[in-house]
């Protein structure tokens, strides 16, 4: 059952990641005083009200890295500027961020700062934000006192509706914000029964860019299903396909590829981290693919520990074997490599596989059913 996902989107240093670590009750986010600190992708579960849900910090989305020219300390901030920030691919990242969340998450928790008080930067993610069907939380954070409480309501002109005065850092009004959540769940909730009604088993195809897991999808169903290129990062959405295997009806669930931690670009692949997320949510099975060529990564380890986390079954594809020079004993010292590398993976089964030529690929589905007793 795919849970419902609740995005927390908004400027640097409105306290996004500190509300990111009380939604999910432990220190996950690294917080500190500074704009930007978050780099990485968060995402993590959390429940309330007997609803589980999946929270994700957008400021872990968000590119930081990219090199904005320094601004001309003799001239004022433009529209949407602030000193020492150049406006233009900031509010693009903002706009970009914004989009993400509209698309994927079931609820938008938008947050801004009620010291500071209004913004241009806020009003550019409300432009974008007035535009969607999907339930949009306000959020005046960083009202502690009586006065920042009265101060918030200046957000009514952003057009979201009420502002909900919360201070994520003391606690204050989390728990009238997780209610307000929780019941705008409506038709997450919905699409969550529908697919526990559907008892099809599912089987995400999950890893790294250019690993190999369209054409591995191709491969399986015999056919030009996924688009497959030499370019990481083709598949951009998750791809449901049913496919009748061993008289049973599966649904195949091709991802896009998991970037390492901190090399999100932006637009449409940070939209496809979600899907990926959510495609691991909703299996059954996850089919994790391993480059041969490179053995396990940083970010192999990254992608097996969600799935560890989420509790699902998981069946390591060794893709690319014909690529690899090898002996008898090649095999052998791949697999004690790999379940070194993936300690708390080491109880799967390991299949080394070629996408390309179809080498114990008609094994794959087998032992993916096999795994899921």
């Amino acid at each position: 059952m795919s849970k419902p996902i609740a995005a927390l989107v908004g400027r640097p240093n409105v306290g996004k990641s500190t509300l990111f670590n009380r939604f999910v009750g432990r220190r996950v986010a690294i917080v500190e005083d500074l704009p930007g600190t978050t780099r990485d992708r968060l995402y993590a579960d959390a429940d309330w009200a007997g609803v589980d849900f999946l929270v994700v910090d957008t400021g872990g989305l968000e590119v930081t890295d990219i090199a904005r020219p320094a601004a001309d300390p003799t001239k004022p901030p433009a529209i949407g500027q602030t000193a020492g920030v150049e406006s233009g691919l900031f509010l693009e990242e903002m706009r970009q961020q914004a989009q993400i969340a509209i698309q994927e998450a079931d609820v938008v928790v938008f947050l801004v700062d009620g010291g500071t008080g209004l913004t241009p930067r806020d009003q550019e993610v409300a432009d974008v934000l007035r535009r969607t069907d999907k339930p949009v939380l306000l959020v005046v954070n960083k009202t502690e006192t009586a006065r920042r409480r009265a101060d918030a309501v200046e957000f009514y002109t952003l057009g979201l509706g009420d502002p909900v005065p919360i201070s994520a850092l003391h606690g204050q009004g989390i728990g009238d914000l997780l209610d307000l959540i929780v019941e705008s769940f409506g038709p997450a909730a919905e699409l969550a029964k529908d697919e526990e009604e559907d008892e099809r088993p599912k089987i995400a195809i999950v890893g790294r860019p250019n690993v190999g897991k369209s054409s591995l999808l191709n491969r399986l169903l015999g056919q030009e299903r996924g688009i497959v290129s030499e370019v990481p990062g083709t598949t951009r959405d998750a791809i449901d396909t049913y496919l009748e295997w061993d008289g049973q009806q599966i649904v195949l669930i091709d991802t896009a590829g998991v970037r390492r931690r901190g090399k999100i670009t932006p637009g449409v692949e940070k939209h496809s981290v979600l899907r990926t997320l959510k495609a691991i949510n909703r299996a059954d099975v996850c089919l994790l693919l391993i480059d041969a060529q490179v053995k396990v990564t940083a970010q192999d380890q990254h992608i097996g520990g969600y799935i560890l986390e989420e509790a699902k079954s998981v069946v390591l594809l060794v893709n690319k074997w014909d690529l690899v020079e090898k002996d008898s004993y090649t095999m052998g010292e791949y697999t004690r490599d790999i379940r070194a590398a993936l300690g708390f993976l080491d109880y799967v089964p390991v299949l080394f596989i070629s996408a390309l030529t179809g080498q114990r690929v008609n094994q794959v589905l087998e032992v993916a059913f096999r795994v899921l007793g």
